[in-house]
């Protein structure tokens, strides 16, 4: 940062991320951020499902956070709720999984089985 645009450039990028974290839009995506989730890698993936809901310009998602879910065998633990579809809960989540629920689940509306609890379990 080399000047108060700099700044500024900053400063719109975060809003825009903020935004997205409302629960004002129809699909939700709940990110666990409790201790245990945080040290499972948490952060990287809250960063992941707002990266690429940015970048294909999802309106109709957010991308909030919650404390603990309750299976911290499992964490990283991501649930994802679709008006009128029974909730899904992904597990042992990363990045690159959460960048694949987006493309599958959120666009396409197909879940990722492989990443379930179900099949965890």
């Amino acid at each position: 940062m080399k000047s108060l645009a700099d700044l500024e450039e900053i400063r719109k990028k975060a809003s825009a991320g903020v935004g997205m974290r409302k629960d004002t839009h129809a699909t939700r995506i709940v990110v666990g951020m409790a201790t245990c989730g945080i040290a499972a890698g948490a952060r990287p993936v809250m960063t992941a499902f707002v990266e690429e809901i940015g970048k294909r310009n999802l309106e109709h998602v957010s991308v909030v956070q919650t404390g603990c879910i309750g299976v911290c065998r499992l964490e990283h633990i991501v649930e994802v709720m679709v008006p009128g579809e029974e909730k899904v809960t992904y597990v042992k989540m990363t990045p690159e999984k959460a960048r694949k629920v987006v493309a599958e689940h959120i666009v396409n509306g197909n879940v990722v089985s492989e990443y379930t609890i179900g099949n965890a379990e």
